[in-house]
């Protein structure tokens, strides 16, 4: 389990990127390059949600262990990793089919090359993974 330092210094490097954020989008007129997408990548990066979720979390099942105890023994079940990995199994088969058509969408419509060609690389890194574990779960069971 994470220390409680840990938990708070998430929400406050959090809390720093979404300023570092929204500073350059009410300071900078028309900025160039890659500073266009940079304040929006510092204030969607989710650290400040992710850590303040896990502090209202902590504090929600600090009085009561028999909870915890319940919470920890949901989230370990088998029946309930099973139903977790079935559901990512069917997001990854729809995401296939998904992902080669918004490429060939972006083909067709004559989109950038380069935006095309890395949406083409992220497509072959996901599914080199997807062989690399099946590939591996294979030998092992």
């Amino acid at each position: 389990m994470k220390s409680r330092t840990t938990k708070y210094t998430t929400v406050i490097l959090g809390l720093v990127l979404v300023a570092i954020g929204l500073y350059p989008i009410k300071t900078i007129g028309d900025p160039q390059g890659m500073m266009r997408a940079l304040p929006y990548v510092c204030i969607g990066c989710g650290l400040f949600g992710h850590g303040t979720g896990n502090v209202i979390s902590e504090r929600a099942i600090y009085g009561d262990p028999e909870l915890k105890k319940k919470l920890d023994i949901e989230k370990n079940d088998e029946r309930n990793l099973a139903i977790v990995n079935n559901a990512k199994g069917k997001a990854f088969d729809m995401m296939t089919f998904v992902f080669g058509a918004l490429m060939v969408s972006f083909a067709l419509m004559g989109v950038d090359m380069i935006a095309v060609l890395l949406l083409v690389f992220a497509y072959l890194f996901v599914h080199g993974f997807e062989i690399y574990y099946r590939l591996k779960f294979d030998r092992e069971m």
